[in-house]
């Protein structure tokens, strides 16, 4: 009995490790040479060796001479089947975790990675060049020159801080107030103390001068083409405006009423008010030669085949507006709804929920958006459930600030049916089935399955479904452009196969994502259009990074955004940030280490 308990505590003990383990994987900076990485780990494993056991103590180092040989090309052919038989037999042998997770982890390299163990052997080198880069650029998926911008922040300079980020983004007031920041992940300043501020000091600077105020860059000379841009979210919005500085005539088709796609109709109020997106639009507009058609739903007002007559190409950034349901019975009942279309609702004729019991299901930033906008509408309880605690995919100060206005969540329920009254069909109460978690996956989340506990009863009057969100192709499907579960189906340039002129990117190809992964795809296409007509321009930027000052290494506290009191902004659809004040800024700005100047990564030659 022992002997198992030691077992079962030894597995335990691995599975935690190799976790630690592929989040040190994560954690490392963006452009490093995946082999050096697996083997800098096998090496701390080294380290930590008792030596007693002949696998891990003489095994280890090995494997290390073997990882070492074929990073330097000096391995064999046969160096990979080696090494892979060598750490089977330490994974099996090994006395404890040490052994056992170390040569588990380089197992779990030659699959994930034999491409790169290929190169190395036989080109002697890795797929691709190995850099180190500027960690916050190369996360942001648009690649704004996040380093020049805070650096002009803590000179004073708000409106080259502005011209600096719509370089790459021309929706600095919309980033500012809803971006997912993953710039901020793997900053270097987290070595030190945390990551930078990035999203504050972005947001302090449209605070102090709005984006319609900040002069756009000189669009080139004309050129008399004319591109028809499908949607006027962030994406559609991003093209439209680095196509028109380009100097290409721009039509931007819009199905709703106003510009701004999911920003406008599913961002709720309190986190991106409407009037600070319209400076963001506004800016835009002034650009070029942009022709804006609101209420224009192709299909209907025109047919793809004619935008395609009469332009000279076309992108399709529809978004992703409309949301999904559970295939179940009344799942369309009255009472039923979808968050995208709870939040669009919601912005165009407002609702009220005055002493109604509302549930949710889904734990993304969606299902935060729609249950904080259920609380403003004066519901009596919102309810949140879940499965499993890795459907809480939102960003925790989402959560966090959920919790703060009264949300209840609760995990380890699963969704059995929809209860109905039997006249009017109108929902009556959700059955919900108690969970037990299990074993984690290949992914490394939690499994669960039933627990013993009987299904319960739920009531309530408003159920809102977030399980996702999905794009409306119907009609370019039946155009024949290629759609996989309704996605258009586009290449990395985003280029339709076999369609030419054809261009699509943001959620319609990727599926639901954030905003500024869709501006990011709008700018990669407004280029790629570009070369497709013939052309290759440079759009100017009229700042520069200023000169860098010496780093600050002195361990100093994050300046965070501040939020007004919960029992207060929970009754109003006011703006909930608070601004940083000039001292906040400039400290958090002085923060940075400047990694664009100095260390890896640095951008010698000029920026990006």
């Amino acid at each position: 009995m022992r002997l198992l308990e030691k077992r079962a505590s030894m597995n335990a003990r691995i599975d935690t490790v190799l976790t630690k383990f592929r989040s040190r994987v994560n954690s490392f900076p963006p452009g490093m040479c995946p082999l050096a990485l697996y083997r800098s780990i096998l090496q701390m494993s080294i380290n930590q060796s008792c030596g007693k056991c002949v696998p891990c103590r003489d095994g280890l180092r090995e494997a290390d001479r073997l990882l070492g040989r074929i990073l330097s090309g000096d391995a064999g052919e046969n160096a990979t089947a080696e090494l892979r038989e060598l750490c089977e037999t330490i994974a099996a042998t090994a006395d404890c975790a040490v052994g056992v997770v170390a040569a588990t982890t380089v197992l779990d390299s030659l699959t994930e990675f034999a491409d790169e163990y290929e190169s190395h052997i036989r080109d002697r080198r890795c797929v691709e060049p190995a850099t180190q880069t500027v960690p916050c650029m190369t996360l942001c998926p648009a690649h704004v020159d996040v380093p020049a911008y805070i650096a002009l922040v803590r000179e004073g300079d708000y409106a080259g801080a502005i011209q600096v980020i719509r370089d790459r983004n021309p929706l600095p007031t919309a980033c500012a107030m809803v971006c997912e920041h993953p710039c901020e992940r793997k900053c270097r300043r987290s070595i030190i103390d945390d990551p930078i501020n990035i999203r504050g000091l972005k947001k302090y600077a449209v605070d102090r001068v709005p984006a319609d105020q900040v002069s756009a860059p000189k669009a080139n000379v004309p050129t008399g083409k004319r591109i028809a841009v499908v949607g006027g979210g962030p994406s559609g919005l991003t093209a439209a405006w680095f196509l028109a500085l380009m100097g290409h005539g721009v039509d931007l088709y819009e199905e709703h009423e106003k510009l701004g796609g999911m920003l406008r109709y599913g961002i709720p109020e309190y986190r991106l008010p409407k009037a600070r997106l319209d400076e963001d639009i506004a800016a835009i507009l002034k650009a070029g030669d942009i022709q804006v058609r609101c209420s224009f739903r192709v299909g209907r007002d025109a047919s793809f085949e004619e935008l395609r007559r009469t332009h000279d190409a076309v992108y399709l950034a529809l978004g992703a507006q409309l949301g999904n349901r559970m295939p179940m019975e009344d799942a369309d009942a009255p009472g039923v709804t979808t968050a995208a279309e709870f939040l669009q609702t919601v912005s165009r004729e407002g609702m009220d929920l005055t002493g109604k019991k509302v549930v949710l299901i889904g734990g993304g930033n969606v299902a935060m958006d729609a249950a904080r906008t259920a609380v403003r509408l004066g519901a009596e309880t919102v309810h949140v459930f879940t499965r499993k605690r890795d459907d809480y995919t939102a960003l925790d100060s989402e959560i966090r600030s959920a919790m703060q206005e009264g949300v209840r969540f609760r995990t380890l329920l699963s969704f059995l049916n929809i209860e109905t009254d039997r006249e009017s069909r109108e929902v009556r109460a959700v059955w919900l089935q108690p969970e037990i978690v299990g074993t984690y996956d290949d992914q490394g989340f939690v499994t669960t399955e039933h627990s013993s506990a009987y299904p319960y009863r739920f009531q309530c009057d408003l159920l809102i479904m977030a399980v996702g969100q999905r794009s409306d192709t119907a009609h370019f499907a039946e155009a024949g452009l290629p759609t996989v579960r309704g996605r258009i189906g586009a290449d990395e340039s985003c280029r339709v196969p076999e369609w030419d002129g054809v261009f699509s990117g943001g959620d319609c190809v990727t599926g639901p994502s954030t905003a500024i992964r869709a501006i990011a795809a709008g700018q990669v296409a407004a280029f790629n259009i570009d070369e497709y007509l013939g052309y290759h321009h440079k759009i100017g930027c009229p700042a520069s990074a200023p000169e860098a000052r010496p780093s600050n290494f002195v361990r100093t506290g994050r300046a965070e955004i501040e939020e007004r009191n919960p029992f207060e902004r929970c009754r109003d659809f006011g703006h909930v940030e608070c601004p940083m004040t000039e001292e906040e800024a400039a400290r958090e700005a002085g923060r940075c280490l400047r990694c664009d100047f100095y260390g890896c990564g640095a951008l010698e030659g000029g920026r990006f």
